[in-house]
């Protein structure tokens, strides 16, 4: 089933229909500021596996990350980071960014990597933004398998190419092409892992 919210301004109807698809322990494909990724709820493990098995990995090696509304997750979720941690995140979001930080114990067992560490976002993403809020907790994201990022953009094949694989997928306009800046903040100085769109100044 594919669904086509407006970008820059989602039909709350539509937003509450996704987010009842993600409660019900649903897989969308959705569109976020960078690519198009899976999400479902952080809260249905089942959800998670499937996102897992259709990428082929293991849940707990995987780099899944949490897609949060804004930075009130942050201490939920992470555990607790210094003043200038949380100051170095907060001029950075909303925005293409991935801050790899310690997990707390609120994270789900099933997520929790060897590493004991999570992914946090907060896109700069209307849509993405509207989900999660009326979720009420982070959308578990991940990106789609391969490299095959130029067809990515197109929501059309996307969901030509899974639809039988997810329970929705949904039709915000062409994404993007890029990936995440991908930041690790689990020592002191934050030190980029990987390059993505997002450019610290």
């Amino acid at each position: 089933m594919i669904l086509t919210i407006h970008p820059q301004d989602p039909q709350d109807r539509l937003i509450k229909k996704v987010a009842e698809v993600l409660r019900a322990g649903g897989v969308i494909i959705y569109p976020t500021d960078t690519v198009y990724g899976f999400g479902c709820d952080i809260f249905q493990p089942k959800a998670i596996e499937r996102i897992c098995r259709i990428k082929g990995i293991d849940p707990q090696k995987a780099n899944l990350s949490f897609v949060c509304s804004d930075l009130s997750d942050l201490s939920k979720y992470a555990k607790s980071i210094s003043t200038p941690q949380y100051r170095f995140i907060k001029n950075l979001i909303p925005g293409p960014f991935t801050f790899i930080l310690p997990a707390s114990k609120e994270v789900p067992k099933i997520l929790k990597s060897k590493k004991d560490t999570i992914g946090l976002r907060v896109p700069d993403h209307n849509i993405t933004h509207a989900i999660a809020a009326e979720l009420g907790h982070p959308i578990l994201s991940s990106s789609l398998p391969g490299d095959m990022v130029e067809e990515y953009t197109d929501p059309e094949y996307i969901h030509e190419k899974f639809e039988k694989l997810v329970d929705l997928v949904i039709d915000g306009g062409i994404g993007g092409m890029e990936y995440s800046t991908i930041v690790d903040m689990t020592d002191e100085e934050p030190v980029v892992t990987r390059q993505g769109i997002g450019l610290i100044k």
